[in-house]
């Protein structure tokens, strides 16, 4: 499935970290606290689990999925991110 990691958080140490994580699980980076990519379920908790480790309480981390013919109809105004890239499962896994 294609999941959504944003982030906001404050200290440059544990945001370098979070974005680790995300680059680790495969997730291409769309904005600089946004990553997207193909996870299974399982993944998506993991990586959910180990942000949560590592945040400060004021600081959130958003892990959400997205269907497919969602992602299909995602608007894009202005320099983006190539679509084909992540929605291609075998290409996303490259990362």
């Amino acid at each position: 499935m294609l999941v959504w990691v944003i982030y906001d958080i404050t200290e440059n140490k544990i945001r370098d970290t979070v974005a680790k994580l995300c680059k680790g699980y495969g997730l291409y980076r769309v904005q600089k606290s946004a990553f997207l990519g193909d996870l299974n379920r399982n993944q998506a908790d993991s990586l959910a689990l180990e942000c949560e480790e590592v945040i400060n309480e004021a600081d959130s981390v958003f892990v959400f999925p997205m269907c497919d013919e969602c992602f299909k109809k995602i608007q894009l105004i202005g320099e983006g991110f190539d679509k084909e890239l992540v929605s291609d499962r075998k290409i996303t896994k490259i990362f």
